[in-house]
């Protein structure tokens, strides 16, 4: 292996400049030559490839989003566009790719190395945390960090005039992001798309609450939730509560924003690394991950198929500590 390239695909996440940062330099430190691919499928796809430098990694570790952009590509998920994308990359000679993103980046991968055979190792880029394989992935402890400043302030303004607020945080199918902003946040009711949380338990942990004196109340709600959305159930709950004060903020993409916390620079350095020095061992078809402070590199197939399971420990502490 002589030549790599490294792109980033899907949502941003803060981190994925850090990661960057890693692959092209750990690439030039084990005498690689390393291109970036601007736009993920889409960049493979339309030529979008340049080769980097140490240079062009400097000063970017703590920036949020990623210097390389990312786009959605339908045109990646026919033949025709796969073909494409191949023949751009053979003509800079890449024999392996670095693919910064989730279960959609990689299983493009997955398939693209099935008709291709170009080695690709992903490294987790998302704020969801609900990749398998993975303890934790790039962008995830500053996506918390940031919803959770938030949250702090909505408190503040809750316990003035006394209202309940339904707060909003990213997680269409998981609510790894919910559940720590519930109990860093102090909430009293989390409701995720993993269990189910009807409309009548929040009116009685309400009205349970009102009844010990309590006077402001967080309900923190992932975007996914099978009640709906925020504003959604706090219409439901106000039918059953019409004296209810409530407001709804949804943090939305704030969330995917911001300069990456140390943690999370720390680990997109950690897998941007492991990613370099996977390929130079023959990995393909898979993802660095750190999985009880070890790296591991778990198939594609599992981190596309396998769910994470939420802890129910974590559900647990919300019911003891908004008593």
């Amino acid at each position: 292996m002589n030549k790599i390239a490294v792109f980033s695909s899907g949502g941003d996440a803060p981190g994925m400049n850090a990661c960057i940062r890693a692959i092209v330099r750990s690439a030039i430190y084990n005498g690689l030559e390393v291109y970036g691919i601007r736009r993920g499928y889409s960049g493979m796809i339309k030529g979008e490839i340049f080769k980097m430098e140490s240079s062009s990694v400097s000063n970017i570790i703590q920036r949020g989003g990623t210097i390389l952009k990312s786009a959605r590509c339908k045109e990646f998920t026919t033949k025709e566009g796969r073909q494409q994308a191949y023949d751009n990359l053979k003509k800079f000679g890449i024999d392996g790719l670095v693919a910064i993103g989730g279960d959609g980046t990689f299983t493009g991968a997955n398939i693209f190395y099935e008709e291709f055979g170009i080695p690709t190792i992903g490294a987790p880029g998302t704020i969801d945390n609900d990749l398998y394989g993975t303890d934790y992935t790039i962008g995830y402890d500053t996506a918390i960090n940031t919803a959770i400043n938030a949250i702090d302030k909505i408190r503040d303004t809750a316990d003035s005039h006394e209202r309940v607020f339904f707060v909003e945080v990213m997680g269409r199918d998981s609510g790894y992001i919910a559940i720590p902003c519930a109990v860093g946040g102090g909430a009293e009711i989390v409701m995720i798309p993993e269990t189910k949380t009807t409309i009548s338990k929040v009116v009685e942990t309400l009205r349970t609450g009102w009844s010990r004196s309590k006077t402001s109340f967080i309900v923190i709600v992932a975007e996914g939730d099978e009640e709906g959305t925020a504003v959604e159930i706090a219409a439901k709950v106000q039918k059953e509560i019409p004296q209810m004060d409530a407001r709804v903020t949804i943090l939305g993409h704030v969330q995917r924003g911001g300069a990456p916390s140390a943690a999370d620079r720390m680990l997109a350095s950690q897998l941007g690394i492991a990613c370099v020095e996977g390929l130079l061992q023959g990995q393909a078809c898979v993802m660095a991950g750190i999985v009880n402070s070890q790296l591991v590199y778990t198939p594609f197939i599992d981190t596309i198929s396998k769910v994470k399971a939420i802890n129910p420990t974590m559900s647990r502490m919300i019911d003891i500590l908004s008593v």
